[in-house]
């Protein structure tokens, strides 16, 4: 009795999980590239970038991800990364948390050997996320035009393994963004990137802030840019 009741629940549980992987999702595109962003910066990634976004940030350098999309299932997403050879993969958009079978799709990565990234505006429930994932939250500045999208709750779903990034594009950026790092504590907690938006800001403006006010965060550059241009698919 009860090596058939153990079948059992081992065919209803192959049975759940090929219904999981025939959900569908709306997919911008899938590549692979060197990781220009990020705590993990340099390394080769697979890259999942979703289709549509609640947000319209001033300098947004994927609108095309915006409605542009093909439906494809979990299982073939999945399918896709294992033929990288990759184990980094990265969930990015748009904004990948409007659909709700990208959580799905992060547990069947997990489950299947993936480390799994996220990359979020910041402005949706980020508490839905399975635990071993590592998020990338970013916190919108004034410059994005989007500066009161972010979802305060959100901090207490981060950790050390996780980060939030803002976005600088000139002076009032960077100085927004220091006052939300010390009044919020993020530094005890979390790791925090300050990424500089060309072509509005140079590289070496916000270098020197930094350096002048010895902030302990990350200043970030965009290495895929660098290496690659301005371009879709990299």
């Amino acid at each position: 009795m009860r090596l058939h009741l153990l079948a059992l629940l081992i065919k209803n549980h192959k049975v759940m999980r090929e219904e999981i992987g025939d959900l569908t999702l709306k997919v911008c595109e899938t590549f692979t590239s060197i990781q220009g962003e990020g705590r993990d910066i340099g390394f080769p990634f697979f890259f999942i970038r979703l289709s549509g976004c609640n947000l319209r940030c001033s300098y947004c350098d994927t609108k095309y991800a915006y409605n542009n999309f093909k439906e494809l299932s979990l299982k073939e997403l999945l399918s896709l990364w294992k033929q990288s050879g990759i184990k980094r993969c990265l969930i990015t958009g748009g904004e990948p948390l409007l659909q709700k079978n990208s959580i799905e799709l992060m547990k069947l990565l997990i489950s299947n050997g993936a480390s799994v990234y996220l990359e979020t505006n910041g402005s949706i429930d980020t508490s839905i996320v399975p635990f071993d994932v590592t998020k990338i939250v970013d916190w919108k500045t004034p410059g994005s035009k989007m500066e009161n999208s972010f979802l305060i709750s959100n901090l207490d779903t981060l950790t050390s393994k996780d980060q939030i990034k803002f976005v600088i594009t000139d002076e009032k950026d960077y100085i927004f963004s220091k006052e939300r790092v010390k009044k919020y504590d993020l530094l005890s907690f979390t790791q925090v990137i300050f990424s500089v938006a060309m072509p509005h800001l140079k590289p070496i403006e916000l270098a020197q802030w930094i350096l002048r006010d010895k902030l302990e965060v990350r200043f970030q550059i965009q290495l895929h840019k660098i290496i690659w241009g301005d371009k879709k698919g990299v």
